[in-house]
């Protein structure tokens, strides 16, 4: 994922209650003095009914207790964390603790309803205060109510025809239900800390929020918040209510959905999956009737869903949507859309004029990949035909319907790691039910952003139960068949185990889908403020591990491509790149032994890739050394991690990042004629099509996809965004300079290839690197080898007969039970002997010899000596002849 447009949200956050506009249905009653002195942070943490953590120094003239807003004191007295306690919050663990005195132990409740500060005072003068601060709840929280709230069914939840309504509020001082402009009382658990009404049959369907009064730290005072349902299943336009749905109406079921026939499940390990967003997909097909929605995957004979088609023939299984959950950037009504007011058609390639037009625009148009989450459980209305009722639910399940008819299954991309906004904000939701506690938040007490927005805490128990129940919504009653998981490493590993669990448990019987079959993934990258476990144990990629569930792997990605997607200059090169064997003349290549150097490291890294990034997978490296998997290195971390085929996902480029095509625009030379950069971009997709394990590919990729260099399209607009299934209507290069936000100092760079004839493909080059990736992915799939279920199997099975130090820079040759695959990244051809294959007979694989690429076909194997020669920038995949093909 990347940063959203959510600056003006966080300055205001920063800015504090002065900044923060006037809240729509929100009224704000005047403070009453203690209120007005509520501290600016919250250094205090209050970890469970009985313990305090607090970073101030206890001496025998100072006492410490919290003081709540009724004046009431909560006596602290000096203690030490338990062990227990010291795993549970080990960022506090070396933290001063204080121990609630027990005569107040039982005043924790009421003053969890208010505000709430931590006072170190003078031991001798309850007036002379040393130091002030807010108190951090959520510990506490968890402690008093989670045991009781993790077994509520929050939300709208229907008993015949009467919807009973709950949500979860245990610091509120009041809710009420504001439906349909009337108000109705609700009822407070005190065990639990949830909030409910029963209703009669005539609420279906009516819209409502809650009216949540409590205390809002960010604002200093207490509010009374109109907010809508954290766990709504439809809502009106632009998310403004939420509606009493039952999901299991028959009214929201098209027709055949109870019968729906999905195509037969495919284990992780040997998923193929196209990463697709819903807007990109058709908006610009003139062939679809439903351009920009989900009806347009019901659009059968349309250009788009007929190339979905001839990929699932050929190998791919699942695709993976963009985000499309409710979210907070783009107006939903068509109507409220703006568009470019510029001819951008007609504006030259090298324009820096198409992307001023389209910003102009951004925040109003109808596009933004999604990563801005709303409402976790409620399909996004901006891509329904009607985004005003529960008539989304039925066109999203019409979308599943149409893929499943295409033979694909479907994944869905979710955020729970952040919220588009947090505080009073408009569009902070969960915040402004339970203030402070949704949020993850620093030692201050200010909410964390490393995730580029408000991060939210998974790790607190309410937190993770959104997420368990959110997704066991999505597949029970949206049939989707797998999750990717935004930014998973900050999510704690137990959480994610908690959703495998979940899943698994629902059975065809019982749910209606077979949650043993639904894959996850997700991206395991390690940083902000739980890197390196910071607060608990992440579910980044070397602790997910063995588990079944992959992370995406950047190891082999980068050695294909060349560099890192920060790279100030674009044009470092890799194994697909050119790299050595085609050197560009950048400065940042270093010298030839320095590129040799770094192209046979390259090559180990791919190696790793190939076998799934095994942990333990041995081979010999380039340097003759025997080695494992994770004793090659990647930047200080190990190569290999994986425990078995499965844990890692394969990628040469997905929606972050230039396209691979645009990667490879900037990284090979620039009078790299168009047949061999599209020949390059086959070899590059190889790596990951042909590796064990599972492997991703953005949409459009194999057709030569382009969003002419845009480095982070999120909000970029349908002009560099938009998929071109027709050949003819070129393949997104050449739109004019990418927008300046994100790629301006590259513009140097970017200016002379968008006007190089060179690098504008046509249809022989589009065409045909599609049709030979899909080549790769029939060989890919029908051969077993491919497929190997365990790390031992792999071992058997792979190996590199040439590895070592004569390895042939640019060229890995790859044996793979009774196949061989040579890739030759290099511009020219090469012959690579084995010795221990002479005598044995060869042919090219059947698929390729009557296949789509022309150039394969011309691949030799000579038997007396075992050498395969193999033209420039092809992968060609050998079949022993023995086995009677």
């Amino acid at each position: 994922m990347k940063p959203l447009r959510i600056a003006a949200a966080l300055a205001t956050l920063a800015l504090g209650a002065a900044a923060l506009p006037s809240v729509s249905g929100t009224a704000r009653a005047a403070a009453p003095a203690a209120e007005a002195q509520a501290p600016a942070t919250a250094e205090a943490q209050w970890i469970d009914r009985a313990t305090v953590v607090w970073k101030v120094e206890h001496t025998a003239a100072t006492a410490e207790e919290l003081r709540s807003a009724d004046g009431r004191t909560l006596r602290l007295t000096p203690a030490s964390l338990t062990d227990a306690q010291k795993a549970a919050y080990p960022h506090l663990a070396d933290r001063p603790a204080f121990s609630l005195d027990p005569r107040d132990r039982d005043k924790a409740a009421t003053a969890l309803r208010g505000p709430l500060a931590a006072v170190q005072r003078a031991a001798d003068d309850r007036d002379h205060v040393l130091h002030r601060t807010g108190v951090q709840i959520p510990g506490v929280l968890d402690d008093l109510y989670a045991d009781r709230a993790r077994r509520a069914r929050l939300g709208p939840v229907f008993h015949g025809a009467r919807p009973t309504l709950s949500v979860w509020a245990p610091t509120a001082r009041s809710v009420s239900l504001d439906l349909d402009g009337r108000t109705v009382a609700m009822r407070r658990d005190a065990r639990s800390g949830v909030w409910s009404v029963t209703g009669t049959s005539d609420w279906r369907d009516k819209p409502y929020r809650y009216r949540v009064r409590v205390w809002a730290p960010s604002v200093g005072r207490t509010v009374t918040n109109e907010v809508t349902d954290p766990y709504a299943t439809a809502l009106t336009a632009d998310s403004a209510r939420s509606l009493v749905t039952d999901l299991a109406d028959p009214r929201l079921a098209p027709a055949g959905w109870d019968s729906l026939k999905k195509p037969r499940a495919v284990p992780l390990r040997d998923a193929r999956i196209q990463e697709l967003q819903i807007r990109d997909f058709s908006i610009a097909d003139r062939t679809s009737a439903h351009p920009g929605q989900y009806l347009a995957f019901t659009d059968q004979d349309s250009d788009g869903m007929r190339h979905l088609r001839r990929l699932a023939r050929s190998g791919t299984s699942y695709v993976h949507l963009l985000p499309a959950f409710d979210f907070g950037t783009v107006p939903e009504r068509r109507s409220d859309q703006t568009r470019p007011g510029c001819d951008l058609a007609a504006l030259p390639a090298d324009s820096d004029q198409q992307q001023k037009c389209v910003a102009a625009t951004a925040d109003r148009d109808g596009y933004n990949w999604g990563y801005d989450p709303l409402h976790p459980t409620v399909p996004e209305g901006s891509y329904a035909s009607d985004p005003d009722g529960p008539g989304r639910t039925r066109e999203f399940r019409r979308m599943v319907q149409g893929l499943a008819r295409a033979g694909l299954r479907t994944v869905m991309d979710v955020v729970y790691n952040h919220t588009v906004a947090a505080g009073q904000d408009d569009a902070s939701v969960l915040d402004r039910i339970v203030p402070g506690y949704y949020q993850r938040l620093l030692d201050d007490g200010s909410v964390a952003t490393s995730t580029c927005c408000p991060g939210t805490a998974p790790e607190h128990a309410m937190m993770g139960k959104l997420v368990v129940d959110s997704l066991v919504t999505w597949a029970k009653q949206y049939k989707v068949d797998g999750f990717r998981f935004d930014l998973m490493g900050h999510h704690p590993k137990a959480n994610i185990l908690a959703v495998r669990k979940a899943l698994d448990a629902l059975t065809p019987a019982e749910d209606g889908v077979d949650g043993k079959s639904i894959i996850l993934y997700g991206e395991g990258w390690n940083f902000g403020e739980v890197a390196d476990d910071a607060r608990f144990v992440q579910a980044t990629q070397r602790h997910m591990a063995g588990t079944g569930i992959a992370t995406f792997s950047d190891r082999a990605r980068d050695a294909v491509r060349g560099g890192g997607p920060f790279d100030e200059d674009p044009r470092v090169q890799g194994f697909a790149s050119g790299l050595f064997t085609d050197p560009n003349g950048s400065p940042a290549g270093g010298t030839p032994d320095e590129q040799r150097a770094r192209l046979l490291h390259a090559q180990d890294l791919i190696k790793v890739g190939l076998s799934g990034n095994l942990a333990d997978y041995t081979f010999t490296d380039t340097g003759g050394r025997r080695v494992k998997g994770s004793e090659v290195d990647y930047n200080g971390s190990p190569a290999g991690y994986a425990a078995a085929p499965g844990d890692a996902l394969a990628y040469a480029d997905a929606h972050d990042n230039e396209t691979l095509y645009d990667a490879l625009a900037y990284k090979l030379p620039a009078t790299t004629p168009a047949a061999d950069r599209a020949r390059a971009q086959v070899l590059a997709l190889a790596t990951a099509a042909l590796s064990q394990g599972p492997a991703l590919s953005q949409a459009g990729t194999d057709l030569l996809r382009s969003k002419s260099l845009d480095r982070n399209s999120y909000d970029s607009g349908d002009w560099f965004n938009a998929l071109h299934w027709a050949c003819e209507d070129g393949n997104g290069f050449g739109r004019g300079l990418p927008p300046a936000a994100d790629n301006q100092s590259k513009w140097p760079y970017a200016t002379p290839l968008l006007t190089n004839p060179s690098a504008r493909p046509g249809c022989p080059e589009i065409t045909g690197a599609s049709g030979a990736y899909r080549d790769l992915l029939r060989i890919r799939t029908t051969e077993k080898a491919f497929s190997q279920a365990t790390a031992e199997g792999v071992q058997d099975a792979l190996s590199f007969p040439l590895s070592g130090t004569g390895e042939t820079p640019g060229v890995i040759t790859m044996r793979l039970d009774r196949l061989v695959v040579v890739f030759n990244a290099t511009p020219s051809r090469q012959s690579q002997t084995v010795p221990a294959l002479a005598g044995t007979p060869y042919g090219l694989h059947p698929v390729q010899a009557h296949g789509s690429d022309a150039t394969v076909k011309t691949s030799t194997y000579e038997r007396a000596t075992g050498t395969f020669t193999v033209p420039g920038r092809t992968v060609a995949v050998y079949a022993a002849e023995a086995t009677g093909r």
